[in-house]
């Protein structure tokens, strides 16, 4: 039986097989692909690295190539150093040689001239020996004299200043002292109200010397005038805060010794009184020296304060600090707090107790242990003193600030003499106990008043003689010892003005008119206390009635006048040295030191 051949069977094997064959050369063509790319990246290797190496054979070439030539350079620099060398060294040895010859020469023209000068002084000194001893002791002697004059100038110019503070002391006037502050950059703004004449930058006030100021050209437009105004102390431009305190620092030592003192800054807006009192921060930052030397009065004081109570017996003082304003004819509590407990000044009323010393009313006093204590508390309420710029200043104060520190001593001297007084009356009524013990002894017994008066005689710290001192003791014999008050009072006043040269207007215009009020009235209680009038009208101003205890009473007061050097302020500059001068003639009740009040029960 034949065979059936299945042609489409035979194609479909045929093409299986070729697809076979397909794929097989499709493998090998990606296997050779993939090798033809590893031999091109390894091909790309070999060309990295021959052009890295043919680079650095480059490089090294270069760099042979310029060490030879840094080598060549080297060499003829040295060829020519070397022939320079040579050169000079030539040059040496001839310099050298007429060095030798002059050398040579100069000796022996030095030999000749020292023989004629041996000669010459041989026969000065045969001559004039006498002559120039003579000459010599007699200016000896009278640099002697000089420097003797000298010191008996510096002594008697300080015994003068001596006895002329004890007169002062003595009299009760009012220590008043002048500071000139320099010329500033608004000193030469030209004010409207200046008209013709000199330029309102133009200096007119100086301090020619320790203690008197110049006021040239009194008046615009009239002949040029001189007037001399004489304080206890004046102060320059140049000095410093430094020099305007040690003159202030003695009166310091008169509070723990029972006195009252006020200081008080008074002048023209713009005048420098807080920058005396207060103290300015510098512009850029300086050195603590350079901070310490910008720090006015109240700081200073606070310090030197706190220093003198470190030398006296531990836990014998303790300072309080208040702070007041004067604002508007109204007085304010600036250390007051409100509900929430931040400072707000609350006002206050000033009363006169019915001992005739002025109170406040409600204030508040805050201890402090410090001087940077004392800093604290007032910087923190600072802030709440009456401000407004004007076109004098910027920032111009607005009211009157009041900052009194009061000391609360306790005198260990007083509480011995109190221990000897009750010993002594022991004693005697032990000796005569029955006439001790009569409510009339020290009339009917006169031989006991004899002996209690040299007793209390003989004590020169014991107080004036009041019925808490009588020598009936008592039957219980204890002591109290009630420490004493002093305050010292910084005041930094606002300053007067014109309402043409400040250039307020509204509000401010009612500030102005009560500052310039108060310090005529202040002006006013000078001038009655001058003159000697029965009636000082202290009540005309809270500010002075608020400072009657300071101006009138027997507290040691000094008044800093602050100045302005220019013409532009010359009218409010002569009635600040005008009240200086009238404040120097006030002649105040002797100062009278407080002491303890000792009970005897």
């Amino acid at each position: 039986m034949p065979l059936f051949i299945n042609r489409d069977q035979i194609f479909a094997h045929q093409v299986h097989l070729l697809e076979h064959k397909l794929r097989s050369k499709e493998e090998r063509i990606l296997e050779l692909e993939t090798e033809n790319a590893i031999l091109h990246l390894r091909l790309a290797e070999c060309l990295g690295k021959l052009r890295r190496e043919r680079e650095e054979e480059i490089k090294a070439l270069n760099h042979h190539q310029h060490q030879r030539d840094a080598q060549n350079i080297t060499r003829s620099a040295l060829t020519k150093l070397l022939s320079e060398v040579q050169a000079v060294k030539q040059d040496l040895s001839e310099v050298f040689a007429v060095y030798v010859s002059f050398a040579t020469e100069l000796e022996e023209q030095s030999k000749q001239l020292m023989g004629k000068v041996e000669q010459v002084s041989s026969s000065l000194n045969s001559h004039c020996g006498n002559e120039i001893q003579n000459l010599q002791a007699h200016v000896a002697g009278l640099e002697r004299s000089l420097e003797e004059e000298k010191e008996k100038c510096r002594a008697e110019r300080q015994r003068r200043k001596e006895l002329h503070n004890t007169l002062v002391e003595l009299r009760g006037n009012i220590r008043v002292h002048c500071r000139v502050r320099p010329v500033l950059p608004f000193d030469h703004i030209r004010s409207s109200t200046s008209g013709s004449g000199p330029a309102s930058s133009e200096e007119v006030v100086y301090a020619i010397s320790d203690d008197t100021v110049m006021v040239n050209g009194l008046k615009t437009g009239m002949p040029m005038q001189d007037k001399m105004f004489e304080f206890e102390r004046v102060h320059g431009p140049a000095d410093s805060q430094d020099a305007v305190f040690e003159e202030v620092k003695p009166l310091l030592t008169s509070l723990l010794d029972g006195y009252n003192v006020c200081i008080m800054a008074y002048g023209q807006t713009g005048s420098g009184k807080t920058h005396t009192m207060m103290g300015s921060q510098p512009l850029h930052d300086h050195s603590r020296t350079q901070q310490e030397a910008q720090k006015g009065i109240i700081p200073k004081a606070a310090a030197e304060l706190f220093r003198l109570i470190s030398e006296k017996p531990a836990e014998s003082h303790t300072v309080e600090v208040s702070v007041m304003e004067v604002y508007n004819n109204e007085v304010f509590d600036l250390l007051a707090r409100d509900e929430q407990g931040n400072a707000a000044g609350q006002r206050r009323d000033v009363i006169t107790t019915s001992s005739g010393a002025i109170q406040v009313t409600s204030l508040t006093y805050v201890p402090v242990c410090s001087a940077s204590e004392v800093m604290q508390v007032i910087s923190s309420v600072l802030k709440l003193r009456a401000r407004c710029p004007t076109l004098v200043h910027t920032d111009s104060s607005r009211s009157h600030l009041i900052v009194t520190l009061t000391i609360s001593s306790k005198s260990p001297n007083a509480l011995a003499l109190a221990r000897r007084l009750q010993s002594a009356k022991k004693d005697m009524q032990r000796s005569n106990q029955k006439e001790w013990w009569s409510p009339r002894c020290r009339r009917a017994n006169p031989a006991a008043r004899h002996s209690s008066d040299e007793l209390f005689a003989s004590s020169a710290s014991s107080p004036c003689p009041s019925p808490s001192y009588s020598p009936c003791p008592s039957p219980r014999n204890s002591i109290t010892q009630a420490p004493f008050k002093t305050k010292l009072q910084l005041v930094d006043l606002a300053g007067s003005e014109c309402v043409g040269m400040s250039g307020v207007s509204g509000a401010a215009l009612w500030e102005l008119s009560c500052i310039n009020r108060s310090l005529s009235a202040l002006s006013d209680v000078l001038g009655a206390l001058a003159e000697q009038r029965p009636h000082v009208p202290y009540r005309n101003s809270k500010l002075t009635h608020l400072l009657q205890d300071s101006i009138g009473g027997d507290a040691k007061l000094l008044v800093m006048l602050c100045v302005s050097p220019t013409q532009r302020f010359i009218t409010e500059s002569l009635q600040s040295l005008g009240l200086g001068t009238r404040a120097r003639q006030v002649q105040k009740e002797q100062p009278r030191k407080k002491n303890n009040t000792l009970k005897v029960k």
